[in-house]
């Protein structure tokens, strides 16, 4: 479907009183396009033209799971944010008018200690866009400077949408947390839009990948993005092609993307002795985890959220030097009137990423 998106102003003297939005009303019921108060900045805050928000399947989780938003409905939905600066608070630089800009997905307090450790990612009184504020399915969307970051010359906005959270999450899984190096077998468990993300990562590092998944599309699509080779993830015997696969005892690290208590027992059956599991999935309900296997053969069973701030520059240095392919990964675009389109997708599994493209870059 072809449609005609509209310009952007950076004339800042006549933004508008309101914008389009698409808000949460409650679980089981699609987004509202309605007209919405446009945000207005506080200090140390900036005001940002939306060029493109992506669709995640976290927003699922409050669509169609129950899981319910910090703010209580209604509520714009929508973190992976990329447009431009056309209004600043007080206290910021000036200089940031009209810069192109991505945003990351939960802004920082900088002060509490967790920050103040390097360990910005897990702020322990972090805000996230679309569920403690409103989000990126707007025209406006207002978040904290120190959590938007320049997005160097060439590279387009809307692909960069999804490195805001699908590439620097994967970066902060492979390179920060799991600390893969070069020639260690890994096992992707999952591969929708966020686990190729991890098997664009975990080749770029040099590591051997392996990935699982039980739809032999998402294994061809893994094959693409440099996975060394795909194995399908059905039946109890899943951890055991994938040790035999692996060599040498199983893998020495297995990253789950899913978050279901079955793929994270997979993940930790697949590991030789020494190895780690890194929980990227996010699961409500528990799983079965032999304390003995782990003692005894010194596993490391580790948990990764999103991405420190300071790695946003660095991914997206990755991307425009081609170490990191985010164009590839956006294989839908919608308009804002669009979004419960792509929602419905997404939920088939439809592609890989989805994006709602806002306004023109």
């Amino acid at each position: 479907m072809t449609t005609t998106i509209p310009a952007i102003s950076l004339d800042l003297k006549d933004l508008p009183k309101t914008m389009r939005a698409a808000i949460f009303t409650g679980g089981g019921k699609p987004l509202e396009i309605r007209d919405w108060p446009v945000p207005e900045p506080g200090p140390g805050e900036i005001l940002v033209k939306v060029v493109a928000c992506g669709l995640c399947h976290s927003d699922l989780h409050y669509l169609d799971h129950g899981v319910p938003t910090f703010k209580q409905p209604p509520l714009v939905l929508g973190h992976e944010v990329s447009g431009h600066v056309v209004r600043v608070g007080a206290g910021v630089d000036p200089k940031r008018l009209g810069t192109a800009v991505l945003l990351a997905p939960e802004t920082t307090c900088g002060a509490c200690i967790l920050c103040r450790t390097g360990r910005e990612n897990v702020c322990s009184d972090q805000k996230m866009l679309g569920n403690n504020i409103d989000g990126g399915f707007a025209d406006y969307v207002v978040t904290t400077s120190r959590d938007a970051f320049p997005v160097p010359d060439g590279l387009p906005l809307v692909e960069m949408s999804v490195v805001s959270d699908a590439l620097t999450t994967a970066f902060n899984a492979v390179v920060r947390r799991a600390q893969i190096q070069p020639g260690e077998v890994v096992a992707i468990v999952g591969c929708g839009g966020l686990g190729l993300s991890l098997v664009q990562v975990a080749s770029m590092v040099g590591a051997r990948v392996l990935a699982v998944d039980i739809d032999p599309k998402k294994l061809e699509l893994a094959l693409q993005f440099g996975a060394s080779a795909a194995i399908d993830g059905r039946g109890d015997d899943a951890p055991k092609r994938i040790r035999k696969e692996a060599g040498g005892g199983g893998v020495e690290v297995a990253i789950e993307a899913i978050g279901r208590p079955e793929t994270q027992e997979t993940a930790v059956a697949s590991l030789r002795t020494g190895a780690r599991a890194i929980f990227l999935g996010s699961s409500a309900k528990p799983m079965t985890l032999q304390s003995g296997r782990v003692m005894y053969r010194e596993l490391s069973v580790i948990g990764t959220l999103g991405s420190r701030p300071i790695d946003f520059p660095v991914v997206m240095d990755l991307v425009k030097r081609g170490k990191l392919d985010a164009a590839a990964l956006v294989t839908h675009r919608h308009t804002l009137d669009q979004v419960n389109e792509g929602f419905d997708e997404l939920r088939k599994g439809v592609g890989i990423r989805h994006v709602a493209v806002i306004a023109a870059e």
